[in-house]
């Protein structure tokens, strides 16, 4: 588990924090907002409550984005990454700016948070079951995430404690039974996917079974995936 005095919110470059506030604003706004006209640019304050009582919160940056997009600003209660209180409703943050851009802000900021909260959340009662389980290995999150949103998805799934497998295809080679059948054989693949990737990229393979596990290692892959092993039989192979 990593330190908890690092400060994640430094792992997002500023650009794709500006990026993806714009595009999820633009998304809920394509044009107008006929109903700005109603509350006016007034300067407001509005409490961001929370009523998941002892949830993990994570997605700061993202909502924070939002709304300094729209001029507004955010004063957190809770450091991101503390577990909330265990009171039914739970004051996190406060935001202050033109009425009509903090409810402009509202819907695409709360919807992120709530997303990567229940991500971290989840994956920090993840990580409490390995370890009274005594678990050593990690837990690690793929990249079966919502499409457009991997960024905000992975982060809070490093604020809940669990460690990154691979961002996207470009970050590390995985083989699996497809690409073995299509390229005829295990040691084929792995040549081929080395002969591109470069020296310093690792290569996993998916295997079914011990001869493929023994293929793979003799081919040169770094990480070989037991596919549907039992923890007893996993033990027994490695």
């Amino acid at each position: 588990m990593m330190s908890s005095a690092l400060d994640l919110s430094h792992i997002i470059p500023p650009q794709e924090l500006i990026r993806l506030a714009r595009e999820w604003l633009a998304e809920d706004t394509p044009n107008f907002d006929p109903a700005g006209v109603c509350v006016g640019s007034q300067e407001v304050r509005a409490t961001l409550l929370c009523k998941s009582p002892g949830s993990v919160l994570a997605g700061c940056p993202f909502f924070t984005a939002v709304f300094t997009e729209l001029g507004c600003t955010v004063d957190w209660v809770y450091n991101e990454g503390q577990k909330l209180g265990m009171e039914l409703v739970t004051q996190a943050a406060v935001v202050r700016g033109p009425a009509r851009c903090v409810l402009l802000g509202e819907r695409p900021a709360l919807n992120c948070l709530a997303r990567t909260c229940g991500i971290a959340t989840l994956c920090r009662q993840l990580l409490h079951t390995a370890q009274t389980e005594r678990w050593e290995g990690q837990l690690a999150g793929t990249r079966k995430t919502t499409p457009g949103f991997r960024l905000a998805e992975k982060y809070a799934m490093l604020v809940g404690g669990i460690s990154m497998h691979r961002y996207d295809l470009s970050g590390m080679v995985m083989l699996k039974d497809n690409h073995v059948w299509a390229s005829g054989s295990i040691t084929q693949a792995v040549r081929d996917a080395r002969s591109v990737c470069g020296f310093s990229s690792k290569i996993e393979v998916e295997c079914r079974n011990d001869e493929e596990a023994i293929e793979a290692a003799r081919a040169g892959a770094d990480i070989i995936m037991l596919d549907n092993y039992t923890p007893q039989v996993t033990l027994l192979i490695s």
